[in-house]
C-alpha cells in the first residue's frame, strides 16, 4: 500500500518534468459523435498513438530509465509489443543496452519496431505471462534491471502524465474512456484525476482483467484472448494499480472484437486516425453504445496506440 500511496498528483507532476524533454505532448482532436452516425455529442480524442514508439508507453519507459539506478547489464522488459518498443526506444535514446521478451502473438509491426530501435528481441511462449517469466529468468542470470509494463511505481507515474496533459489542455472534460490491459495507463490517470474526472475503463470481452478483479475484490487471472491480445491481455491487472482503480475508476465496460474492428475503421474513415486494436478499444465503447454519454456530458477518448501495419481498413 505504501508504494501505491507514492503514486499521486505531486509525484506524477515531478515525473512529468523529468521526462518532458524526451516525450511528445500529444495533441487533441475535437469531434462530434454525429460524425460517426451517433446522436450528436462532443468528443475529444487524445492522440497518444502519436507518442514516440507509437504508444503512450514511452512515458513510463523514460520514467523508469531516468528515475532508477541502471546496472551495467542494461534493462530488460517483457511485453506484448508496445511496452517493449517503448523501452527499446528509450534505451536507444539514452545509450542503454536493452533485451525485450515478447510472446508469439506479438504483431510483426511491433516486433519490427523493437528490432529497429536496436534492442535484442527474444520470442518466448504464446502469451505475455510466458514472456514475463522468461524475462525474470534473464534478470536473475544477468543482473539487468527489469522495467515492468504496468506493475512498477515509475511506470504508473510516467503514464499518469497523460492525465496531467489532458486536464491542462481540455479542462472541461467530464469523463475519460481508457482501454485497460495491465492497468498502468488507467492507474496513472486515475491517480492524477483522483475523482476530479470520471474515469471509465474499457476492456475486450475476451480479456476482462479489471472486470474480473473488480468482481473478485483483487487481481485474479482472467481470459487472455481476442483481437487486442498483444496489448490488452496480460492475464491479470497489476497489484499497484488495483487500489487506485477501485477508488477512482467508476466502472468497466466490455466491448466485442467486432466493435473494436468497427472503431478502427471509423477512426480511419472519419478522422484519418490509424489505431491498432488496443488503441481503438476505448472508442469502441462509444461507437457500440456500451457507453452512452448523458446530455451535455463532455467525453474524452484515449487513442493509445498505433503499432499496426494495417492502414486502409477496407474503407
Amino acid at each position: 500500500m505504501t508504494a501505491t500511496m507514492d503514486i499521486n498528483r505531486e509525484r506524477i507532476a515531478a515525473t512529468e518534468a523529468v521526462i518532458r524533454p524526451h516525450i511528445r505532448r500529444t495533441p487533441l482532436v475535437e469531434a462530434d459523435l454525429a460524425d460517426f452516425g451517433l446522436p450528436a455529442s462532443p468528443v475529444t480524442f487524445k492522440l497518444e498513438m502519436l507518442q514516440h514508439s507509437g504508444s503512450f508507453k514511452a512515458r513510463g519507459a523514460f520514467a523508469n530509465l531516468l528515475l532508477r539506478r541502471l546496472p551495467e547489464a542494461g534493462v530488460v522488459a517483457a511485453s506484448g509489443g508496445n511496452h517493449g518498443a517503448a523501452v527499446a526506444y528509450a534505451a536507444q535514446r539514452l545509450g542503454i543496452p536493452a533485451t525485450i521478451f515478447v510472446p508469439e502473438i506479438t504483431s510483426p509491426a511491433k516486433a519490427e519496431r523493437i528490432r529497429g530501435y536496436g534492442a535484442k528481441l527474444v520470442i518466448a511462449g504464446s502469451r505475455y505471462a510466458d514472456a514475463l517469466a522468461a524475462s525474470e529468468t534473464h534478470v536473475a542470470q544477468t543482473g539487468a534491471m527489469a522495467v515492468h509494463a504496468y506493475d512498477q511505481v515509475e511506470t504508473l507515474l510516467g503514464q499518469g502524465s497523460v492525465g496531467m496533459e489532458l486536464e491542462q489542455d481540455a479542462p472541461g472534460i467530464d469523463t475519460v474512456l481508457v482501454a485497460v490491459g495491465g492497468g498502468g495507463l488507467i492507474g496513472g490517470m486515475a491517480a492524477w484525476s483522483a475523482g476530479r474526472t470520471r474515469i471509465v475503463a474499457v476492456e475486450p470481452e475476451q480479456s476482462p482483467t479489471l472486470h474480473a478483479a473488480f468482481a473478485a475484490g483483487a487481481p485474479i487471472d482472467a481470459p487472455a484472448g481476442g483481437i487486442a491480445a498483444d496489448s490488452l491481455a496480460p492475464r491479470r491487472v497489476g497489484q499497484l494499480m488495483f487500489p487506485i482503480a477501485r477508488a477512482h475508476v467508476e466502472r468497466v465496460v466490455l466491448v466485442a472484437d467486432d466493435a473494436i474492428k468497427q472503431a478502427q475503421s471509423a477512426l480511419w474513415s472519419s478522422l484519418r486516425l490509424v489505431a491498432e486494436p488496443g488503441g481503438a478499444a476505448a472508442f469502441a465503447a462509444l461507437l457500440s453504445g456500451r457507453y452512452r454519454p448523458s446530455p451535455g456530458e463532455r467525453v474524452a477518448v484515449l487513442v493509445c496506440g498505433a503499432n499496426t501495419n494495417a492502414v486502409n481498413f477496407n474503407s
